[in-house]
């Protein structure tokens, strides 16, 4: 599922207009996007977690030529 799909069926589920389900959706990835801006940590029982996690540049390849490249934090 995506943006769009979870606004769909927000729409559909909970009887709202596009509008607003738009706007719930919205205020719901802004207030996961200043909790991980901050260093905070998103936690939602049954589903999963989220936090920023900073780490160094490492070696990997490039899957379509298998070429080692550089990537950087």
């Amino acid at each position: 599922m995506n943006k769009s799909g979870l606004i769909e069926a927000l729409s559909k589920k909970l009887n709202l207009t596009e509008k607003k389900a738009i706007d719930v959706v919205n205020l719901v990835f802004k207030g996961f996007t200043d909790e991980l801006k901050n260093g905070g940590r998103i936690e939602i029982r049954g589903f999963g977690s989220f936090v920023v996690k900073e780490y160094g540049s490492y070696t990997g390849r490039n899957p379509k030529t298998g070429t080692k490249i550089k990537v950087e934090p």
